[in-house]
């Protein structure tokens, strides 16, 4: 990778065990693109997942299967740097300086902080939970990355970044590159295959409308084969009259490259049957490798471990170079090895 590339960076919490059709389609399916044309970082956030109780043996166990799935998904350690977020200090280290540099209103107005704290009552959300915004500020600057790949929902955390890039560079010096989001518009928005009005989430209210990555393909595509649809039988994208189809038919299209029109073609005449039964067929066959590739890296944990180390020894040269010239310029004093 040329160094003169813009640098990407993204991060995936370790939390959820398998990947969903969702998580891979609307995000991860990016990051294997952007290697390709980006200095691309992208770790496991195991310091941003501890924000909530997490079981210790889960955690790990969770922590490699997030990094086996990535590259399983098609990140190349040749291509990308690929590190959890914990083997490189620097990360707290910054998050200390931005800590002191954010306004507790201006903490206070992440509005994802807001929702997770109203889900598990005030008095017993951390304040981790409420400062890991800050935290995710420093990830990106360490890397002076240039793009964040983020969902729309994302939007406020890259703001806050910018804002305390520009408040640090103003106060102290030009010390950290001012990062844009890198929302991909024509991403695809997945669905719950039993409630086509909600996203595809791990808190979904039936397991029948998730369709997870690593659970057996069989189950899975019994799920595609009684999705829910409506009472029409024509096959055309329509969100608003037909979410159920449409969902199906933007799930088709993005595993198969193949443009919704020409779907709505092939399927003209054909019963919602025909199109379920297909794409249930498609997902099998997409997700069998998948599966395979998981399994081959976490049956191979010193393999993972060496990209893994490898990864954090890239990412440190880099976050080692920045943290040092914020703390210069904040006046701390260098330390004499």
């Amino acid at each position: 990778m040329a160094s003169d590339s813009p640098r990407a960076l993204s991060g995936i919490q370790p939390t959820a065990g398998s990947f969903h059709l969702g998580n891979y389609l609307g995000a991860i399916r990016q990051y294997v693109a952007l290697q390709e044309t980006h200095d691309a970082f992208y770790m496991v956030v195991d310091l941003h997942a501890i924000t909530v109780p997490q079981d210790p043996v889960e955690l790990r166990a969770n922590t490699r299967l997030a990094a086996a799935q990535l590259l399983a998904a098609g990140l190349d350690p040749e291509r990308c740097t690929l590190f959890i977020q914990s083997h490189v200090p620097e990360h707290a280290q910054l998050g200390w300086v931005m800590n002191c540099m954010t306004g507790f209103g201006e903490a206070s107005r992440m509005t994802q902080f807001k929702d997770k704290s109203a889900k598990q009552g005030a008095d017993r959300a951390t304040v981790g939970l409420f400062t890991y915004p800050i935290l995710q500020v420093a990830d990106i600057l360490l890397y002076q990355a240039d793009a964040v790949p983020v969902g729309e929902d994302q939007r406020q955390h890259i703001e806050l970044t910018r804002d305390l890039a520009e408040r640090f560079n103003t106060r102290y010096g030009p010390t950290f590159t001012i990062p844009a989001p890198h929302i991909v518009r024509e991403v695809a928005k997945i669905y719950d295959l039993q409630d086509p009005s909600a996203k595809m989430s791990k808190s979904a209210a039936s397991p029948k409308g998730l369709v997870n990555l690593l659970d057996d393909p069989k189950v899975s595509a019994k799920k595609f084969r009684s999705a829910v649809t409506d009472t029409d039988t024509v096959i055309r994208y329509d969100e608003k009259e037909k979410p159920g189809v449409s969902n199906l038919l933007t799930i088709h299209s993005a595993l198969t490259g193949t443009g919704i029109p020409e779907l709505e073609e092939r399927y003209e005449g054909k019963g919602y049957g025909a199109l379920k039964t297909d794409l249930a067929d498609i997902f099998v066959e997409w997700v069998t490798p998948f599966h395979e590739r998981t399994r081959e890296y976490l049956g191979d944990p010193e393999t993972l471990d060496s990209v893994l180390a490898k990864g954090a020894e890239k990412a440190r040269a880099v976050a080692a170079e920045t943290l040092a010239a914020a703390y210069d310029r904040l006046g701390l004093v260098p330390a004499k090895h």
